[in-house]
């Protein structure tokens, strides 16, 4: 038996994988299983083979991108949730890790990168958020939320589950009208001019991306609300004044390690005396890693994922009372499987508008993103803070009332005009 042979047989235990290898000779591992199915791939050359083996999940990758992986049976997707249910990180197998060589180039490369410095900050935030708005518009919801939807049922449509999002945040942040918010990495404005809308407070969104800006600021004017909701191209650690709420939507994963206490700390001084802050970001369920080296190459470079203990250390002493934790675990799958549907969906205008390797990278990054919340180690964390103990009620009821009553009152928003 030959090192692939050896590898795939002890990742594929469950469903079905038959491999074609360059030369013809074809061999099938695991068995069969209802929920998995049967995949089948080809390689087309020896390369693509020794990539996999040093590096699974870039070699895989770039594979994958550059046309020498093939799917001849399902999709990357299916092929991808084949290889991680077999390796499911409550397991603890392994089998899917890098080589210790390209485990120990990651970590010298993640600690280069790591510094995530202001300078390289705004650069790293283009790579991904100024590509084309027509990108966007193509596999999010109507109102362009790029973070983790919440999910009251499974059945919900994107739309629906994204205006829960919102509806949740809102609910746990208590805002009172006439209030000051901060939205910190606000996107396209959409967090933003919810808060306004679902409960009159005057609210400030800050991005460091130039496309998010101009759209966000449209956004408002085309509402008539510009004189309540505004939006400024700004690092937070150069933000000033006084909000009484802050909110964080997926943007602490830009941060760094090596800048949690600054980040932490800012907030705190940004913060009135009785305010509150919640900050919703991807996190791991295990302790702190690296980032794995496709998505700091191709997705987010300068992009890390935290684990609680580090987000936990970064506000450790800054007398800011982290007054609710919720772990959300399954929705960012579902919000990723919708995103994964649509861009399928629309692959001949992505490929016209970039071209094919593009589309392959997209998909790879929005199907390896949603098994790693099905079967690996990623979850959702929404952290709550607040400076002073009596500032929000005793018990965590009045977070489901104000979100039943956000709920009742509003309906989700028609699509972005760009």
């Amino acid at each position: 038996m030959t090192l692939i042979d050896r590898f795939l047989a002890r990742a594929i235990q469950r469903g079905e994988l038959t491999v074609t290898f360059p030369g013809g000779r074809a061999a099938t591992y695991g068995r069969p299983d209802a929920e998995l199915g049967h995949v089948a791939i080809r390689f087309d050359d020896a390369r693509a083979l020794r990539q996999m083996l040093a590096d699974p999940s870039l070699g895989t990758a770039e594979a994958y991108m550059d046309g020498r992986l093939a799917i001849e049976r399902g999709d990357i997707r299916d092929f991808l949730a084949l290889a991680t249910a077999n390796n499911r990180w409550e397991e603890g197998r392994g089998s899917l890790d890098a080589s210790r060589l390209r485990r120990a180039i990651d970590n010298v490369r993640f600690r280069i990168d790591r510094v995530n410095m202001a300078r390289r900050a705004r650069r790293n935030v283009a790579h991904h958020y100024d590509l084309s708005d027509r990108l966007y518009d193509l596999f999010l919801d109507a109102d362009r939320q790029y973070s983790c939807a919440y999910f009251a049922d499974p059945a919900d449509s994107l739309e629906q589950a994204q205006h829960a999002k919102k509806a949740h945040i809102a609910a746990k942040l208590a805002i009172e009208p006439g209030m000051r918010v901060l939205d910190i990495g606000c996107g396209w404005g959409g967090m933003a001019l919810y808060l306004h809308r679902a409960t009159g407070a005057d609210v400030c969104g800050i991005t460091l991306s130039q496309e998010q800006l101009k759209v966000a600021r449209r956004r408002a004017e085309m509402a008539g609300v510009d004189a309540h909701v505004r939006f400024e191209l700004i690092d937070y650690r150069h933000m000033t004044g006084t909000f009484d709420r802050i909110v964080s939507v997926g943007m602490f994963e830009h941060v760094g390690p090596a800048h949690y206490r600054t980040f932490f700390r800012q907030c705190r001084n940004l913060l009135s005396p009785d305010g509150v802050m919640l900050l919703h970001t991807i996190g791991r369920a295990g302790g702190p890693g690296v980032t794995d080296a496709f998505t700091a190459k191709y997705i987010f470079p300068g992009g890390y994922i935290p684990a609680l203990s580090e987000i936990v250390r970064g506000h450790e002493g800054l007398r800011m009372h982290c007054t609710d934790i919720e772990v959300l675990r399954l929705h960012y799958a579902h919000t990723l499987a919708h995103w994964y549907d649509r861009v399928v969906a629309h692959r001949d205008a992505i490929v016209a508008m970039y071209d094919e390797r593009f589309y392959r990278m997209w998909t790879y990054y929005l199907a390896g993103s949603e098994v790693s919340f099905r079967h690996g180690g990623l979850v959702n964390y929404q952290l709550q803070y607040a400076r002073d103990r009596h500032a929000l009620p005793l018990t965590r009821d009045y977070m489901v009332e104000h979100e039943r009553e956000l709920m009742r009152a509003s309906a989700p928003p028609g699509r972005v005009t760009a």
